[in-house]
């Protein structure tokens, strides 16, 4: 077993990690870390939020055996975490609400976020909602036209989303706006962010409300491996690799984390490689980056010789950030886990490949760690077995699929011309 104790009290993994912030943030910093402190071990705490998970977000979430996709790849047995059965529709719940508890509890009634898939925007609107908390929600101006349908989602639950038309206009935009955000109004603000980056504590916050995911693997694999009659070969009933996307890298922690010390299960993180590693069109940073500071942590990030930010590319708009959370940068430092490369094509064809082999449609996100799934079950034994966090559902992304597919795409279909009662012209949801 693996002895791991990360992070140290100033919040660094390693090298990593830390708390690199303006003065005006400083004090609303302290003030996060002293109620988390105070509240992460309250039994009153955590029993609301257990609470939550079970009756509002639905989990536990299933483990799905691909039976149909493990036989045609040949190999190892492939198993779906379905995070993308949760409220919301994707594991960004889990930390929302566990934030959203924490705003109530320091007097916030405003809350901000970032996005980029729109999903962590979704699953903050939500809670929001839920609590009655004013919700902003800052989104890249490209994300906004390709997650149309979670923009509208947002508005629906009564959030505010500003679009943001600066720089490459995606998710590392968005992040500098909340920042911006935040710092002028610190006293009735709370911002939650949506994934295992930031300064102190929010990579350790955000993965501690995440490791729920990988807490049920924990129960759950063996007790699939039992229903299989199967004998796992990892030697303590868990899977022999767990797989995850890894944009920001808050679902990969939160099925990691609770793995790390299971040291016969490789852990694989899975980056969007976009238009190929060799091309600058790629969101690989722990494949191509090197250490840098970004967004309050020092972590590995995507930058030129003159320390200035590279633009990044992912046919999935919450892959397309050009840093990563410090944990996975100190994981791949000390060989823990190991990270790799899919491209925009390999990931929209295990897309389509599981929306007509299994029945599932997943996110474009979650399309990368399928399509690595389908590449490395066919080095391995049909007695070996794969874990794929499914981090979320592809509804949201249908519209960019249907696009690149050169399909049509409306919200009232016409039939190939013909009017619609009730409507003169078809809508169009994305062209």
């Amino acid at each position: 077993m693996y002895d791991y104790q990360q992070p140290d009290a100033k919040g660094h993994f390693g090298i990593y990690g830390g708390s690199f912030v303006s003065e005006t943030l400083t004090h609303a910093i302290n003030e996060l870390k002293t109620a988390y402190a105070r509240y992460q071990h309250d039994p009153e705490f955590i029993a609301e939020f257990k609470s939550e998970l079970a009756h509002f977000v639905g989990r536990p979430s299933p483990i799905y055996h691909a039976a149909r996709m493990s036989r045609e790849m040949g190999g190892a047995q492939i198993f779906l975490k379905r995070e993308d059965l949760n409220h919301t529709g994707a594991h960004k719940i889990n930390n929302t609400i566990g934030q959203a508890m924490l705003a109530k509890r320091m007097g916030k009634p405003r809350v901000i976020a970032e996005t980029g898939a729109g999903q962590h925007g979704v699953a903050t609107a939500t809670i929001c909602a839920r609590y009655g908390l004013e919700c902003v929600v800052y989104m890249g101006a490209e994300d906004v036209k390709r997650q149309s349908p979670n923009v509208y989602r947002m508005k629906l639950l009564g959030a505010t989303v500003v679009p943001v038309e600066s720089g490459s206009k995606t998710l590392k935009d968005a992040l500098n706006e909340a920042m911006r955000d935040w710092v002028a109004n610190v006293d009735n603000t709370f911002y939650i962010i949506g994934t295992v980056a930031g300064p102190h504590p929010y990579p350790m916050m955000v993965r501690d409300f995440q490791s729920v995911i990988g807490e049920e693997c924990l129960t759950q694999m063996p007790d699939m491996f039992k229903s299989l009659k199967m004998d796992a070969t990892s030697g303590d009933m868990q899977p022999d690799a767990v797989l995850a996307c890894v944009g920001g890298g808050s679902n990969a922690m939160g099925i990691f984390y609770p793995y790390i010390a299971h040291d016969k299960t490789r852990l694989i993180g899975i980056e969007a490689a976009g238009e190929g590693m060799d091309t600058n069109k790629h969101s690989a940073s722990l494949q191509r980056g090197t250490p840098g500071v970004l967004h309050g942590n020092r972590t590995y990030i995507l930058q030129d010789e003159n320390g200035q930010i590279t633009e990044t590319h992912s046919v999935s708009a919450g892959l397309d950030y050009p840093g990563v959370g410090p944990e996975h940068a100190f994981l791949k430092d000390i060989g823990r886990a190991e990270y790799v490369g899919i491209t925009d094509k390999e990931a929209l064809d295990a897309f389509h490949y599981l929306c007509r082999t299994e029945g599932i449609i997943p996110a474009l996100e979650s399309s990368h760690a399928v399509a690595y799934a389908m590449k490395l079950a066919k080095t391995m034994r049909p007695d070996q077995s794969i874990l794929v966090n499914m981090s979320g559902r592809g509804d949201k992304d249908i519209g960019t699929v249907a696009d690149l597919s050169n399909a049509d795409f409306y919200c009232r279909p016409s039939c190939q011309g013909q009017s619609v009662k009730g409507a003169e012209q078809p809508i169009h949801l994305v062209k």
